[in-house]
């Protein structure tokens, strides 16, 4: 069966019902070869005390999706993606609207994965990067 980028962006999307995603307000809007795009709403519920972007949220933004394009990429009747190393580096800080991580791979490897992600505002000013190390593992018969 060949899947459409709508079907796949919207199967993503169906699988983070009832987990930190949802939560957050985090979801995927694109895809192509060797990235994925998700986007996060910047309001009171990711905000630090002094109403800015929690640099937390974006964590968890740029683990999600990049954990996610690792996830596309595999077979996932075989193997299993989990993050191993996150690293963020903030660099402006947002107050409203969305942000939006892109994940890149770096590094495509059977076993280990290494993702760039880079999260902007709607105008497309850099806000944070980071990167992302993921490690397929096999699936046991249990």
């Amino acid at each position: 069966m060949i899947l459409t980028k709508e079907t796949v962006i919207a199967k993503a999307n169906e699988a983070s019902k009832n987990t930190l995603m949802e939560t957050l307000g985090i979801e995927i809007i694109d895809y192509g070869d060797d990235f994925l795009v998700a986007r996060m709403p910047v309001n009171s519920r990711v905000h630090q005390p002094d109403g800015v972007l929690h640099g937390g949220a974006t964590a968890a933004l740029a683990e999600s999706v990049g954990s996610f394009a690792s996830h596309i990429f595999i077979d996932t009747e075989k193997f299993f993606v989990r993050g191993i190393e996150i690293t963020a580096n903030h660099l402006k800080s947002i107050k409203e609207g969305f942000v939006y991580a892109k994940a890149t791979f770096i590094h495509k490897g059977k076993t280990t994965q290494l993702l760039d992600i880079r999260v902007t505002d709607e105008a497309n000013n850099l806000i944070s990067v980071c990167k992302l190390s993921t490690i397929s593992l096999p699936k046991r018969d249990n």
